[in-house]
Order: structure tokens, then C-alpha cells, then sequence
């Protein structure tokens, strides 16, 4: 028996070095860590049960057949993360750069199947040359049987994934349809086409990390969600974005132990300006109600007129979605409705609650904006909440004008609780923009025509720019002092743990894609 023994653990130290010491030590000098390296520290310590270890490739082809490594360029497997069950894959870039096999998809498509049988989140730690051009459909076939994966489990179990290093072709549509992508700076890209392909059918000259870099796709596209500046900071992010989420669609965020004592928070009173044109920063508001250091901030430097992310308020992992007056006045455009539709969809999944601060002036106007679809796209946002059926509360803390008003989870489209500070304007336009219109005739003729409308700008004012009105008509449930929301909220957020919706019975609706 001892030979059988010896040769067994022989194959597995083997598997183990993947393609080499040569390689690992190359890949330690781009300052990558390795697929092993990388799942040992994202994974609790000695939690890591491997699957698939001797698997290797079926190919004939091109001389193949010499070049045979266990694990076929893949590690995969489960283990826990902060004693919470996660299934895991890692390509190993050591190993024909990462290439995706046939067999190499089968092993990634196992654990994703278990993760789903089990009600487990699933991680790919993607670092890939592409497909294995030597197995030819085998490997596009390998590619679609993942995605079809990425696509039952959408919804059903939290799907992350982080671009270690380069994904590329039709490698990039499976993290696009997972929950989150997390790309490490400097080391990682993502296209659909490289710079030589760009450069044959375009004439554009571009490198890689212009054309899809981590700075690229977490400003311009919009496609990944966290940058990370090495491997380590990109797995600290995945083991913190997992602490806001559950393992399910069945199960809630676990609550961390927090003890109500006196919720009231001064330094909410004097955020606002007095000028109503005055931009002040949103998240000054976040901090002011959130458990101290709890905000998680999620797309930050994409669409920054909106600010998406997690929160903790009274230890309830919390989703917050907030106009950024710092940006564009907090206007909605055809980006933030796409950045706040997706993280809206995304907690209504997963029973996360949903926190609105509103201080919105409008939509964008101008051609850029219609002809790239603002309608299309801002009924993405509009239509992700109306469906949410999670605990939704709306704050409005200044401004909340015209249809705008409407899609920012007003009591219209299925707010359970909205508040307004007594700063809030909601009115369908500013006030100047009102008078205007509605006076037109009585300033023009006016001897001062400017005084006049100054003084029926300040009339449309005194009527419509504050939140009474609203309240009046319960379109606002109650008007609070700033320092007052947290406790407000905690107590929302508290009585609306059991809420139940009964949707209507339809296969699915048609958002607006």
C-alpha cells in the first residue's frame, strides 16, 4: 500500500505547484499572488476542502498530449469565510496562462452547481489568457455552460467575482452577469477585444489598461464595482462585502449585536446650507445616521450623483441609495438610474432593505443625455423600485422635484415610510423656473419686471417649496428634525422586519432594458 500511498501524495504536490516553481516565482514578481496563495487567505484557515485535484485535459491535439498538469489551470472547491460556507474557484494563471479547457469549465461548473444546491455564495478569482484556443468549440461550449450557471443562480445566491488579472473574449460576460465585480489595479483588465484587434478594424491605438484597466471600467463603463490596489486588498473587500449579505434568496444578513441607547445625532442639523443652489456632500448625511464606520460604499467613482451602498444602522445590514448634490446638483442621468436600478435589483434579491435619500433637482436636461436614452433608462430605476417588495424608507432632505420626485422611492411606487426634514422643497420645478411660467404675463408687464419676479418666485416659494403640503396629503408620513432621523430609522427599519408582498402571478415583467 505505501507505494500507492506515496504516489498519490507525489500527484498531489505536484497539482499543488501547478505549472511549475519557475512560473509561481514569475507570477510573484508582477506582484501577483498565486491561485493557492489566493484562496488560503481569503478562506479561514484550514477550511479549504479541494475538489477536482487530478483532474487534467482530454485534447490529442497540437501536442497536447505532452503537456498534461493536474488541476487543468483551475483550483476549485468550498470552504468557509468567517465560519460562513462559501464555494470558490481560482484560475491559475501558471498553467497555459489560465486558459479555459473543457475540463476546466467542468470543474468550475461543479462548484457552482453544489454552491446552488446548497444555498452557498459563490467567488471566482478569475486570472485567465481566455479560452484554450487548442480545443477549438470545446472551449466556447465551456464558456456557455458557465454563464448559463451564472444565469440560474442569479438572484438566488450572491455571485462575486474578482479580476485578478487579465479576462478577456467571451470570458467577461460570466462576471458581468454575477452580483459584483472587483478588479485589482494595475494587474487586471477586461475587453471583449484587445488593443491589436482595436487597432486593425478601428485604427485606435490603445493599451490594455486604457482600453479596459480597473480605472477604465470603475469610471468610464461602470462595469466593475470596487477597485482593490494588490490581491490582498481585493480579498479583504470580498470578505467585507460578504459580511453586509446572505448566504441566500431564503435567509436574512446576520445582525450584529448592537444595544439602542440615545440615537440622537447633532451634527445632522447643520448639514444642509442655507442657500438652496448650495451643494453639500450626501454622505456627511450617510455617516450621520449609519453605526459608526459601517458604510460601504459600492460603484464610487462611477455616476458619482449617486451614491449606492451598505450600511448598518441599529446592527441591520442596510442598502442606501442617495442623491449627491456634490455631482451634477445630485441630478439623475442615464448612468446613476443604470448604477441605482442594478444595486436596487440586487438588495430586493437578496431581503436586503432599502434606505432613499432624496435631494434631487431633476433629470439631466440635453441632447446627450435623450439621445443616450434617459427615458429608457431612468424607468430602470424607477421600475426597480416600484417592484421591490423589501422595506423601503425614503428621507428627503432638500430638493425633490418633478418626475424625479416620483422615482425616488416616493410613497406613489410603494414606500413604506417616507420622511422629509423641514428643509425639503417638493414642488414639480425650483421656484424660479415655476414663476416664471405661471406669471409669465404679469412679470413681463410689470414696470420692474425682475422685481416681480423675484416677489412671485418667493410666492410660488411660500406655497409649494417645503414639505407641509405633502405631508398634508400623507404623501410624507412625517416631518422630522435632521437630528432625529437615526432613531426614526431604526424603529422603521425595526417594525418593518416582517413585511409580505404578494406579487402578481406572471411569469416575469419586462423592465426596460
Amino acid at each position: 500500500m505505501k507505494p500507492k500511498i506515496q504516489q498519490l501524495q507525489d500527484k498531489i504536490a505536484e497539482a499543488k505547484l501547478g505549472g511549475g516553481q519557475q512560473r509561481i516565482d514569475k507570477q510573484h514578481k508582477k506582484g501577483k499572488l498565486t491561485a493557492r496563495e489566493r484562496i488560503e487567505y481569503l478562506l479561514d484557515e484550514g477550511s479549504f476542502e479541494e475538489s477536482g485535484i487530478l483532474v487534467t485535459h482530454r485534447t490529442t491535439d497540437f501536442g497536447m498530449e505532452k503537456q498534461q498538469f493536474y488541476g487543468d489551470g483551475v483550483v476549485t472547491g468550498y470552504g468557509t469565510i468567517n465560519n460562513r460556507l462559501v464555494y470558490i474557484y481560482a484560475q491559475d494563471f501558471t498553467v497555459f496562462g489560465g486558459a479555459l479547457s473543457e475540463t476546466h469549465a467542468e470543474k468550475i461548473c461543479k462548484v457552482m452547481d453544489m454552491a446552488l444546491k446548497v444555498g452557498a455564495p459563490i467567488i471566482g478569482l478569475n486570472d485567465s489568457g481566455g479560452a484554450r484556443i487548442q480545443e477549438g468549440v470545446r472551449s466556447l461550449g465551456g464558456y456557455a455552460d458557465i454563464f448559463y450557471r451564472n444565469v440560474q443562480s442569479s438572484g438566488v445566491i450572491p455571485q462575486i467575482s474578482a479580476i485578478m488579472g487579465p479576462c478577456a473574449g467571451g470570458a467577461v460576460y460570466s462576471p458581468a452577469m454575477t452580483d459584483f465585480t472587483i478588479m485589482v489595479e494595475d494587474t487586471s483588465y477586461m475587453f471583449v477585444t484587445g488593443p491589436n484587434v482595436v487597432k486593425t478594424v478601428t485604427n485606435e491605438v490603445v493599451t490594455s489598461e486604457e482600453l479596459g484597466g480597473a480605472s477604465t471600467h470603475s469610471t468610464k463603463s461602470g462595469v466593475t464595482h470596487l477597485t482593490a490596489a494588490n490581491d490582498i486588498a481585493c480579498l479583504e473587500d470580498i470578505k467585507k462585502l460578504l459580511s453586509y449579505i446572505p448566504q441566500n434568496n431564503k435567509k436574512l444578513t446576520a445582525k450584529l449585536p448592537y444595544e439602542i441607547g440615545n440615537e440622537i445625532r447633532e451634527e445632522l442639523e447643520g448639514i444642509i446650507p442655507d442657500e438652496s443652489n448650495k451643494p453639500y456632500d450626501m454622505r456627511s448625511v450617510i455617516s450621520g445616521i449609519s453605526d459608526t464606520d459601517s458604510f460601504f460604499e459600492i460603484h464610487k467613482d462611477y455616476a458619482e450623483n449617486i451614491v449606492v451602498g451598505f450600511s448598518r444602522i441599529g446592527g441591520r445590514s442596510i442598502g442606501i441609495i442617495a442623491n449627491q448634490p456634490m455631482s451634477l446638483a445630485g441630478c439623475l442621468d442615464v448612468d446613476s438610474s443604470k448604477k441605482g436600478a442594478r444595486f436596487t435589483r440586487f438588495c430586493d434579491c437578496f431581503n436586503i432593505p432599502l434606505l432613499v435619500l432624496v435631494d434631487v433637482p431633476g433629470f439631466l436636461p440635453g441632447t446627450h443625455q435623450e439621445w443616450n436614452g434617459i427615458i429608457t433608462n431612468g424607468a430602470k430605476l424607477l421600475y426597480a423600485l416600484s417592484e421591490a417588495t423589501v422595506p423601503r424608507v425614503t428621507v428627503i432632505t432638500r430638493k425633490a422635484y418633478g418626475g424625479a420626485y416620483d422615482v425616488m422611492n416616493s410613497k406613489h411606487i410603494g414606500a413604506d415610510m417616507n420622511f422629509a426634514w423641514p428643509t425639503a422643497e417638493i414642488a414639480v420645478m425650483g421656484a424660479k423656473g415655476a414663476a416664471e411660467i405661471i406669471f409669465k404675463k404679469e412679470i413681463s408687464e410689470a414696470d420692474d419686471p425682475e422685481a416681480k419676479w423675484k416677489e412671485k418666485e418667493a410666492e410660488y416659494a411660500f406655497k409649494f417649496a417645503d414639505p407641509y403640503r405633502a405631508a398634508r396629503r400623507g404623501f410624507v408620513d412625517e416631518v422630522i428634525l435632521p437630528k432625529e432621523t437615526r432613531r426614526k430609522l431604526i424603529k422603521a427599519f425595526t417594525v418593518l422586519e416582517g413585511k409580505k408582498v404578494n406579487r402578481p402571478d406572471r411569469k416575469h415583467g419586462n423592465i426596460p432594458l
